[in-house]
């Protein structure tokens, strides 16, 4: 499964690691990440990947209040495979990061395979002004902060969602975690495919030499065998390079303004669907194509856009 002929893009429109200040593209209210979310589906995005942000000052918020308005309006608008985290953020109870993939049972929901440093702070020496106070201590408390998802809070997680008929983006930041993937699969907590997100270039995981990216899956791989579909992420000006090598090895990708501001050296991106259009340039340049959104619920064994609560 891991070398399917389609090739799937995840985007992943806003996420919980850059601030407002970052970028003026960055979607903060419910219509611009619903704007976003819809064209980089339109752009050739098969997967959205969604977290909701406080319309007013743009911190990450896990309420189902806030995720609602953008979710019924991408539903309406779009065929694509909607992904809720339960990541959320750091400063989050894991309680308050499930909830929003609870209720509204998407067909995809990301998962954490671990808990790790995830230092947000070197970000500080590029922005250095903020417009809205709690950015910068945010950023800074990170120095001290843990991302908590232990082996408990993983299994709540699953079991939360375990009648949701949901399946999982398997993030996937370090070599341990793949193995901690196996132990659930061992289990029977987690069913294959798999969809392993494996995630390079955060302070705290795996690093982005391309002997990384390699070992990543050439573990998982050795794990896995044909029972998984493998994706990456580079953080930052990572997005590209990393992606590139993983589309030549029959991976899946995944862009957007959660993972990366950029679209090139010192360019802000203007969107996500400018990110999208990018990968999709180089997957076809490289004489793949692109898995629509029904081919990647097929790919991925999942139980349609018609099944949400939402």
């Amino acid at each position: 499964m891991a070398n399917q002929n389609k090739i799937i893009i995840t985007c992943a429109v806003t996420g919980s690691i850059h601030t407002p200040s970052m970028s003026p593209h960055l979607p903060v209210t419910a219509q611009e990440i619903a704007t976003a979310a819809i064209e980089a589906a339109e752009a050739g995005a098969a997967i959205v990947h969604l977290h909701a942000r406080n319309p007013v000052d743009g911190r990450p918020d896990q309420s189902t209040e806030a995720f609602a308005p953008f979710l019924q309006v991408i539903k309406q608008r779009s065929n694509c495979v909607v992904n809720i985290t339960t990541g959320g953020a750091a400063t989050m109870s894991v309680e308050e990061r499930v909830r929003p993939a609870k209720v509204f049972a998407p067909e995809v929901a990301s998962l954490n395979m671990g808990s790790m440093n995830f230092a947000l702070f070197p970000m500080l020496e590029r922005f250095k002004t903020f417009e809205h106070d709690w950015e910068r201590p945010y950023l800074e408390s990170s120095r001290d902060r843990i991302f908590r998802n232990t082996f408990g809070d993983i299994e709540h997680i699953l079991r939360t969602c375990a009648d949701n008929g949901t399946r999982f983006e398997i993030e996937c930041y370090d070599i341990g975690h793949l193995y901690t993937l196996a132990h659930f699969v061992e289990r029977g907590l987690v069913k294959a495919p798999f969809f392993v997100q494996s995630v390079f270039g955060i302070l705290g995981g795996i690093g982005t030499h391309p002997e990384d990216v390699a070992h990543m899956k050439r573990t998982a791989d050795r794990l896995f065998g044909n029972d998984y579909h493998w994706s990456v992420l580079g953080a930052g000006r990572h997005q590209l390079p990393i992606a590139t090598q993983a589309i030549a090895l029959g991976g899946n990708v995944r862009v957007g303004l959660e993972d990366s501001l950029w679209i090139g050296k010192g360019k802000l991106a203007r969107s996500s669907a400018e990110q999208v259009t990018k990968v999709r340039q180089i997957i076809e340049g490289l004489g793949a194509s692109i898995a629509t959104p029904d081919e990647a619920r097929q790919i991925l064994q999942l139980k349609g856009g018609d099944k949400v609560s939402f």
